[in-house]
């Protein structure tokens, strides 16, 4: 029984810290107070107190559900066969999207500043997911499935461009929507990275209800 409740208290903290997560990505949590997270969690003070004691334990929860959803992309040499390069490709597209405008320079500053600790958690387990997409990216050139450009340069893509075309000011100045934007863009990464010959490998398929599901998401927030 107390399994159960114990395991209901972690959904209920789970969809408290959900709702904070917008706020303290885009604008930094320094100067929320505790008034302020129960806000933008949508509940009362009291009803915050029940699930949180301090801004420390808010903030904590946030760091823990960023590392969790990064340390669900598995390492790719476990699995065999070149169909392992396209599955593994649309898994890191859909985790780049999901964690764009998430993991923020102002969340990750404010985080530094005022419990670096946690910072370093982060910190460790985003270069560890770094580090594993750059020898994914190498293995596919090694063994001659990608076109052989500089992997750093897709990571530095993937930050950059991908971050401005799910603008909602890109979107408007070019008359675009957001599921045709990252329509061309799994398109335009796809091609850009996988050899002619090697394009069949990738069941497009796949990717069509996770880029539905992030553009419902995505209109729901407007």
């Amino acid at each position: 029984m107390n399994m159960i409740l114990d395991s209901q208290k972690e959904i209920t903290k789970s969809k408290l810290l959900k709702k904070l997560l917008s706020s303290v990505t885009v604008d930094g949590f320094q100067h929320l107070r505790m008034d302020d997270i129960a806000k933008n969690m949508a509940v009362s003070r009291a009803t915050m107190y029940k699930h949180f004691s301090s801004k420390e334990e808010v903030i904590e929860g946030v760091v823990r559900i960023f590392i969790d959803y990064l340390e669900k992309l598995e390492d790719p040499t476990k699995e065999d066969g070149e169909k392992m390069f396209g599955m593994w490709f649309q898994k890191l597209f859909e985790q780049s999207v999901n964690l764009v405008g998430r993991i923020t320079d102002v969340f990750l500053k404010d985080l530094q500043v005022t419990f670096p600790d946690l910072y370093d958690t982060l910190k460790s387990t985003l270069n560890k997911r770094e580090k594993m997409t750059l020898e994914f990216y190498q293995d596919g050139k090694n063994k001659g499935i990608f076109n052989p450009i500089n992997e750093k340069f897709i990571l530095l893509q993937d930050n950059i461009l991908l971050r401005e075309i799910m603008d909602i000011k890109f979107l408007l100045y070019n008359q675009m929507s957001i599921q045709q934007a990252l329509n061309d863009y799994y398109e335009f990464k796809k091609i850009q990275l996988f050899k002619a010959e090697k394009l069949s490998i990738v069941d497009d398929a796949i990717i069509k209800p996770i880029i539905e599901h992030v553009v419902e998401k995505f209109n729901r927030s407007l």
